[in-house]
Parts: structure tokens; C-alpha cells; sequence
């Protein structure tokens, strides 16, 4: 018989072999929770992700790192441009822990011109929180995002945001939700008084009412709760109280009711209502992250087999982040643990290339801050610096067996530009820049034939802005564009991009990794195209559910 001895890491830590190292997988897998925020512009998302680390003691006060109380920023918005302009521009990962879980919280930006980013983050999340405002309900991007949840099979959390200012009915907004992106609501807690007239919520689970004292300083502090019991709140709040009993009735009566099955399956969501600028409902959200979102679950490869937790070390780069440290101008891919256990300093495979990786330079993340990690299990996301041989989609593994996941698809863009440096001197700046912007996702490099003039292709114009912004602060090379012009891009093939070359009207550009694209001036003309040559392909570039 064999006997499997366990083994030491650098530190001396001494971790079981075979079946009981599995198992300890297993086990802490169950403690993590991975989720994403999700939201229209403006509807609070940074606000909420703030005051998570509020209540985790993640932060002394919201806006400011634990020990750093004088920096008033919000910690998930980093980068220069998002403080400046007050929105959120690049995805961000938060890890903190909350009552005995360890949360990996995925900021995402809200603006639709960011979308393929927020894709790319949702590739790595277990759960999703959806946050609306009050007033606006279901908009835009809300749906949109919502969508590619749905596709991905995400359980939905949902929040009903800014229940302190004047809004639409809430009942009304149930029926926009299930109507609009068919998820059936399940409330667990229901407002107390009409939007813009919040004394609190109602618990569905037990039926008492809680309260919330607004905090000092603008909310910075969490808010102190109080609650009462059915006969107080009454006495308290008369008609308001009333009204919330008879609503609550109601959704009773039609069957509302939470189950973590139908939550799980996708098919119900927990909704919450409060407000995040005041940090009335907050804990509950929070709270519901912990004993409602699944904790990881077996990832499927590429060949649709899932790979077990306790399996060896899996994961994929679903992010690439450059400068996030403005001292160091270093570079971060963040990757998802699928199974096993990381443990700095081993050495792994790079799935696309069969080369040995190092991970000397592993850390936690929390906003641009960082601190060195020795393990790491599924659910976790580590930030390996200074890995530039990594690209987003990229596997990594541990033993002999290859392990591949499904790729993560792109957005087709809409917008198509030309780029020349500003200052012919700094050209290699500038080609550095482009380089690692497009490894990044920030736009997508194409070319003409032979011609070196980088054609940048994006979903949306601020894109661009976010481009020339950082190839001037980060790179030391200011670019001049040309357009960007709006444009309908087809996936085609050396055949017929032959023949599209010889139309006019349409561009054939050619992708870093040697797909063809071609660029039609309008989709008129594409779809006569179309129609003329159905033997030509012309594929559409389709956003899937794969990814990790």
C-alpha cells in the first residue's frame, strides 16, 4: 500500500496529500462567496460596494482604507479618470471578509461603453447583486447585464436603491422586473412609508420592524438599527405600517416567497430596499450574500466536463490591469481559483502554451491596494504581478492532466478609429501603450494588410477617452485619433475577404490573433451584401454564456 505523506509549503504550513487535501478544498470553497454588482449608471452600485466594506470593518469609514482615514475616495475607484469624473471605468475586485466567509466582491462599471469589461468580470463570479434606483426601475444596461447573468446561469440578488428620495411604487416595481427581464421577484424585506418617505423595512421573515438612525457625517459611519414588534410600529407609524402589512399580505397571497431552489436555479430573486447613501438596509444585503449566494461550485472545462473543487490548482485570467500601482507601473492578471489550492511560489502551467509559470508574486486584491498571499482556494481571485505573459481567457494548472476553459467571448465593436502618437519621438511609448491597453481589453488593435497604422476598434466612445487618457498619463504618449466612426463588423474568412476587399465600402482588418474582420460603412450595405453573396461569410461576432 501507498501511503501519501503530507507536504510543507515555503513557510513551514504543512497541508495534507490526496483525498483529505481534496477535502480540505471542499471545505473552504463552502466559505467563499464570489459576486458581481451589476446596475445602470448612477443607480449606487460604487456607493453599495463602499458600504459592504463599511460593515465588513473592511473600512473605518466609507471612502477611506482601513488606516488611511484621511483619504476621502471611494476605494473601488481608483483610477485617476474614474475620481475625476465620479463614475466607474475599470472592473475592480475587493476581497474582505464578513461573519466567518471570505466575500470577493467584482465591482463592475455601469456605463454601457464598459460592458465587455463587466462581461469579463461576470466570467468569474457565483452571484450577481442587481441595483435600481427606486425612481427608474429596470433601465438600459440594467437589462443588459441582467442578460448576460441569465446566460451565465447567475442567481440574482436584487436591491431597491435610494428608498429615501421621492420614487415609483414599489409593487410597480415588481411587476417591471418580472415583466421586463422575467425574474420573479421574492421581497424579503418591504419598505415602511412611501419612497422619499422611508421610516424602515418590514421583515418578511419574521414580521417585525426595523429602523434605521441616520449616521453622522453623511452616511461615512454605518447606521445605528432599532427595531420593534407589530403593536409599536403600528402605535408608531399608523397608516404607513398599515399599508406595508397589507402589501406584504399580498404578496403572500401570490405565492412571493423566497426558496434558495428557485433562487439558485435562476428563476426567483431576493429583493431588498434601503438606501446606500444612508446605509438604511445595507446589513441585510450584505447579510443575504453570506446565507443566500452559493458558495463555488464545480467549473465546467472546455470539453463541458466539470472540474472538481478538490481537484489540482485551476484557474483563468479574466482580467489584465496595468499601472493600478502608479509607483511601480507594474502589471496585474487577476485569475479565479476553480479548484484546488494555491500556494505562492508553485510553479504552474500556462494552458495556452504548455510553458512553466511561476507565481512568486502572488496577492490578495482590495482596490488598488494589495498584500501578499501564500494560499488561495476555489472561489478566491489572486492578483499575480508582473505576469505579462498572461492575456485574458488564458488557463493555468497545476499536474499533469491539461486543463483548457471555454474562451471568453468579445462584444463586436461599433466604433472604429485610427491612432497616430502625438510626438513621432515617443513611438515606441506608443506602441508600448497600445500593446498593453489591448491586452487589457481597453480597445481591440487591428490592422490593414501591411499598413503599420493601428486601426482600434470599441463598443463605446469613452473607450477612447479612457485610451488617450492613459497613453498620455501612463505612457508618456499622447495619440492623435482619427474618428471614431460608427461601423458594423462581421466576422469572415480569407475567401471572402478577398472578395470584400475588391468592394467598396467595406475594410477587411485583420485582429492580433488572425481574425478577419470585415467593417461595413452601414449595415445597409452590409445587408446587401449579404444578400447578393450568401456563399461570402459574414458571421455575426456573438457575446455567449462561456467563459469560466
Amino acid at each position: 500500500m501507498t501511503v501519501t505523506s503530507p507536504s510543507a509549503d515555503a513557510a513551514g504550513r504543512v497541508f495534507p496529500a490526496g483525498a483529505e487535501r481534496s477535502d480540505v478544498a471542499t471545505r473552504e470553497a463552502a466559505k467563499r462567496r464570489t459576486f458581481a454588482i451589476i446596475s445602470h449608471p448612477d443607480a449606487g452600485k460604487t456607493t453599495l460596494t463602499e458600504k459592504f466594506l463599511l460593515y465588513s470593518g473592511a473600512l473605518q469609514e466609507a471612502g477611506a482604507v482601513k488606516a488611511r482615514a484621511g483619504r476621502r475616495r471611494a476605494t473601488s475607484d481608483w483610477m485617476a479618470l474614474e475620481q475625476e469624473r465620479g463614475i466607474s471605468i475599470s472592473s475592480t475586485v475587493l476581497q474582505f471578509n464578513y461573519r466567518g466567509a471570505t466575500v470577493n466582491l467584482l465591482d463592475t462599471p455601469g456605463h454601457r461603453d464598459f460592458s465587455e469589461d463587466t462581461y469579463r468580470v461576470l466570467t468569474a463570479a457565483d452571484a450577481a447583486i442587481m441595483v435600481l434606483d427606486v425612481a427608474k426601475g429596470i433601465e438600459p444596461q440594467t437589462r443588459k447585464l441582467f442578460e448576460v447573468c441569465h446566460a451565465r446561469l447567475l442567481p440574482v440578488i436584487t436591491f431597491i436603491n435610494k428608498c429615501d428620495r421621492p420614487g415609483r411604487s414599489p409593487l410597480e416595481l415588481l411587476d417591471e422586473i418580472e415583466s421586463q427581464i422575467g425574474l420573479i421577484p421574492t421581497p424579503v424585506t418591504w419598505p415602511v412609508g412611501e419612497p422619499g418617505v422611508f421610516h424602515g423595512v418590514i421583515d418578511r421573515r419574521d414580521g417585525g420592524f426595523v429602523g434605521f438612525n441616520r449616521s453622522g457625517r453623511g452616511g461615512a459611519t454605518a447606521a445605528e438599527e432599532y427595531t420593534l414588534d407589530a403593536d409599536s410600529a403600528r402605535e408608531r407609524f399608523g397608516g404607513d405600517w398599515q399599508r406595508a402589512v397589507e402589501e406584504c399580505a399580498l404578496l403572500d397571497e401570490v405565492g412571493a416567497v423566497n426558496t434558495l431552489d428557485t433562487f439558485e436555479m435562476g428563476m426567483t430573486s431576493p429583493l431588498f430596499v434601503g438606501s446606500a447613501l444612508t446605509n438604511f438596509g445595507v446589513r441585510h444585503v450584505l447579510d443575504a450574500v453570506v446565507d443566500m449566494a452559493p458558495s463555488p461550485k464545480p467549473v465546467p472545462d472546455a470539453t463541458g466536463a466539470a472540474r472538481g473543487l478538490g481537484e489540482a490548482f485551476s484557474g483563468f485570467v479574466f482580467k489584465i490591469q496595468a499601472n493600478m500601482n502608479p509607483a511601480h507601473r507594474d502589471h496585474v492578471a487577476f485569475v479565479r481559483v476553480c479548484s484546488g489550492h494555491f500556494e505562492r511560489g508553485m510553479v504552474l502551467t500556462h494552458g495556452p502554451t504548455g510553458r512553466p509559470f511561476a507565481t512568486k508574486y502572488a496577492a490578495s486584491m482590495f482596490g488598488s491596494e494589495r498584500e501578499t498571499i501564500d494560499d488561495a482556494w476555489p472561489g478566491d481571485v489572486i492578483g499575480l504581478v508582473n505576469a505579462s505573459g498572461l492575456r485574458v481567457g488564458d488557463s493555468l494548472y497545476a499536474g499533469a492532466k491539461p486543463v483548457t476553459f471555454p474562451p471568453i467571448p468579445t462584444f463586436a465593436p461599433e466604433l472604429i478609429a485610427t491612432a497616430h502618437p502625438a510626438d513621432l519621438s515617443r513611438s515606441k511609448q506608443f506602441k508600448r501603450g497600445l500593446e498593453q491597453l489591448e491586452a487589457e481589453g481597453v480597445v481591440a488593435v487591428l490592422h490593414r494588410g501591411d499598413d503599420p497604422t493601428p486601426v482600434l476598434a470599441a463598443v463605446g466612445a469613452m473607450q477612447f477617452e479612457v485610451l488617450s487618457h492613459r497613453m498620455a498619463n501612463e505612457f508618456g504618449a499622447a495619440i492623435r485619433l482619427s474618428g471614431p466612426h460608427e461601423r458594423t463588423v462581421r466576422r469572415t474568412d480569407e475567401a471572402s475577404a478577398a472578395h470584400l476587399a475588391a468592394l467598396g465600402g467595406v475594410d477587411v482588418l485583420r485582429r492580433g490573433d488572425g481574425t478577419l474582420l470585415a467593417v461595413f460603412q452601414s449595415p445597409y450595405w452590409l445587408e446587401r451584401v449579404a444578400a447578393d453573396h450568401p456563399d461570402w461569410t459574414l458571421d455575426e461576432i456573438v457575446t455567449g454564456a462561456g467563459g469560466g
